[in-house]
This record gives structure tokens, C-alpha cells and sequence, in this order.
């Protein structure tokens, strides 16, 4: 078993959230964040830093619901796990990272939001149309499998409550 990190980001969506769906039907929401600190300069005034850009994945409700809800250019904050791997590439070695999400929301520092649950229903037609949800998928996303453990909250009258529409 590797090494679990939990991390939280809060940042920018660089793009749509892009949302595809594996063979076995999970969704799959791909997403990257720009993280941008703010420094007060010796003159008084206030500067940017240097970006730094996540990648980010969510998985079955949590990628169908990311992707209706959110837009470039959004403000999130994000939660989850960094995972870490290689690959070999043109002969050379190369590593990538990764956060799991396990979290995605707007940041409300900078907007308001209005919060739509998502229906059993809804759940449901998502199912039918992409297949039923298995534990370890093979999902075509450069990175092998959606995490063995699904990491979802609790549910309250069972229905995840990462499934959101925002």
C-alpha cells in the first residue's frame, strides 16, 4: 500500500472540468487548479506569486456533479489525497502527481452559490446509462484505476452528500 497524503488546495479551475466515463461506467472528472498566493511587497503594495498547477481527478457522483456545476475560471477548494507515480517516456524517466479529490466545492470567499441535491433518480439514470459502479474499475485516464476505496463522505438518507449540484 502506498503512502497516503491528505492535502487541500484552494485555487482556480484552468478549464472546463473534463468528464468521461471508463468501461466500466465510472465517471470521471479530470480537473486542473491554479494555486496563486498574494504578497504584501516592501513598497505597500500587493503582488501575485508564482502559480503552481494541480491536477486533480473526482470520481463517480462527485465528477458528474463537478463537471455540471463548475466552469474555467471558478474559484474551488479541494480536498482529497496526492497520489504519486512513474512512467517511462522516449526512454526517459518522468513522475507525475495527482490529487484524488475526495472534496470539491466553490470557494464562497468570492461568490455565493445555490445548493441542489442530487436525486436518487438522477443517481440512478446515471447508473443505467454508464454502467453499475465497481469497486476497481479500469478507467481510461493515464493513470490505471479509480482508487480502490471509494472516498466518499457519509450519507444522510442515502444520499452521498458529495452528491451535489452547485
Amino acid at each position: 500500500m502506498g503512502t497516503r497524503i491528505p492535502v487541500s488546495i484552494n485555487g482556480n479551475l484552468v478549464a472546463d472540468p473534463e468528464l468521461t466515463y471508463g468501461e466500466s461506467g465510472i465517471a470521471h472528472a479530470k480537473l486542473r487548479v491554479a494555486v496563486n498566493r498574494r504578497f504584501q511587497a516592501a513598497d505597500g503594495t500587493w503582488r501575485d506569486g508564482v502559480p503552481v498547477f494541480h491536477n486533480v481527478s473526482a470520481f463517480r457522483a462527485l465528477a458528474e456533479n463537478v463537471a455540471a456545476s463548475l466552469k474555467k475560471g471558478d474559484p474551488v477548494t479541494v480536498a482529497g489525497e496526492l497520489e504519486f507515480r512513474s512512467y517511462e517516456k522516449d526512454g526517459a524517466q518522468h513522475e507525475a502527481r495527482r490529487i484524488v479529490a475526495e472534496v470539491v466545492g466553490p470557494d464562497l470567499r468570492f461568490g455565493t452559490s445555490s445548493y441542489q441535491r442530487t436525486t436518487k433518480a438522477n443517481l440512478g439514470a446515471s447508473v443505467a446509462a454508464h454502467g453499475p459502479d465497481h469497486t476497481e474499475p479500469g478507467v481510461a485516464n493515464g493513470w490505471g484505476t479509480a482508487p480502490a476505496h471509494p472516498m466518499s463522505a457519509p450519507s444522510v438518507g442515502g444520499i452521498p452528500s458529495n452528491g451535489i449540484h452547485i
